[in-house]
Parts: structure tokens; C-alpha cells; sequence
């Protein structure tokens, strides 16, 4: 069974289990989908170079649309990694994206959206990083689930400790201004995986795109568990 198999199997039998990542209400929330591929061709280069310009286009396309949240992104192979040579690699480039893309104002209240515990947490602090990153170990009735909230706000990691509890529905995080967030549009990067390594505080968000196989047996569809019914 793959990963998003394995895990859409424990959801359905589950539900009443399954929180919320973020605060939404779809009988008058809308979310706006953000392509981030080449397809789009507004995003030109000089503007995804100039987070302030980034970020006012983004957070002009939830205005206009009236949209709460953007959201989006996984598995999709984007073209805005240029802005950071962080995701350049001698053979390929990193362009894939792994998880989901919430995009919403600094400060938007982060929740768990299971039980759990911390498995670790860091500030990723270089620019296009996660910025401050906290992730999360999920037992599943035995089949471990680790999920992964990045470009948080730097007083998410206050008083954080590994192995601490987390119940359900619990805030664990804000998300992070550009200045303190990676360098970013305020966002949440929130990606599942089955297996981390030894990782600690941080996982890979953006991938080979030659590897996607690889990817896809181990990062399942966070749209699984994202309660925004036919919208996402």
C-alpha cells in the first residue's frame, strides 16, 4: 500500500479524529487556487525575485477574489525556486513541490490537526528556507505519520521541547512575516511523510523533479486530511 493509500485507509475509518491546519469555515471562506507553474505567466522572474512585490501580487489575488486563503501546490513542478540558489543542484535543479501551500496574512493561527508530539524543530534561517519549522510524530494505530508545518513565525518555537505532547486542534504556531519566514509571502508550507531519517527540524519541501516516484511512495497528498471539501 502506498503512502497516500495508507493513509487515506486510517481516515476513513478515523474522521471524527481529523482537526483542522488553519481556521475555515466553507459556508463563507473561499480559497483561491495559486499556480505557481510556468503556466502562469503573470509570475514573471523580477517579480517573484521582489518578496514585497510577491507578496502584494498574492495578496492582491485573494482580494480581488475575495478569498481568505491561496492554497495549493503539491506535486507541482514550479518555476519560482529561481529566486534562491538554495534549490539549485549541479545535475537538477529542485522544482517539485512536496506539500501544500497555505497562503493567508502573517500571524493566521496554525493548528495540529492530529494528536501527537513533537519530533523537532529549527529555524531554517537562509533565504527561500523554511524559515521556522516545526514537525510533528503521529501515531496511527501503529503507522507513524510526521507532518511538517514550515516559514512559521520565530515565537512559534518558544518553549518548544522534543517529545512535548500536542492534542488535537491545538494552535502550535503563527505564521511568520517575509522578514523572519525565508524570505517569503507569509504562508504555511505543510507537507505529511511516512519516513523522515535523520532529519531533525527540517525536510526536504522542494524536490528533483526526476524523482517524483520517490517522492509520491513517501509524502502523501495533504489534501487528504485539509478539510476544504470539493474546493482543494
Amino acid at each position: 500500500m502506498d503512502a497516500t493509500a495508507a493513509l487515506a485507509a486510517y481516515i476513513k475509518t478515523h474522521k471524527p479524529e481529523i482537526g483542522k491546519v488553519v481556521d475555515y469555515n466553507p459556508a463563507h471562506d473561499r480559497l483561491y487556487p495559486l499556480d505557481l507553474t510556468a503556466a502562469n505567466t503573470a509570475l514573471t522572474a523580477d517579480l517573484v525575485a521582489d518578496t514585497a512585490a510577491f507578496s502584494n501580487w498574492i495578496t492582491q489575488k485573494l482580494a480581488d477574489n475575495q478569498c481568505r486563503y491561496g492554497i495549493g501546490g503539491y506535486m507541482e513542478h514550479r518555476t519560482i525556486y529561481t529566486r534562491s540558489t538554495l534549490f539549485d543542484t549541479e545535475d537538477e535543479p529542485r522544482r517539485l513541490h512536496l506539500g501544500v501551500d497555505i497562503w493567508g496574512d502573517a500571524g493566521t493561527p496554525i493548528y495540529a490537526f492530529l494528536g501527537g508530539e513533537v519530533h523537532s524543530f529549527a529555524d531554517n534561517n537562509n533565504h527561500g528556507d523554511y524559515g521556522p519549522t516545526i514537525i510533528l510524530q503521529h501515531n496511527l494505530n501503529g503507522l507513524t505519520l510526521f507532518s511538517l508545518y514550515g516559514h512559521l513565525s520565530r515565537t512559534s518555537l518558544a518553549g518548544l521541547e522534543a517529545g512535548q505532547h500536542i492534542n488535537l486542534n491545538q494552535q502550535i504556531a503563527t505564521l511568520g512575516a517575509a522578514q523572519e519566514n525565508g524570505n517569503w509571502p507569509p504562508h504555511l508550507h505543510f507537507q505529511l511523510m511516512l519516513n523522515i531519517g535523520n532529519n531533525y527540524g527540517d525536510y526536504p519541501g522542494v524536490g528533483k523533479y526526476s524523482e517524483k516516484e520517490k517522492y509520491l511512495q513517501n509524502i502523501p497528498d495533504p489534501g487528504l486530511i485539509l478539510k476544504f471539501s470539493d474546493k482543494f
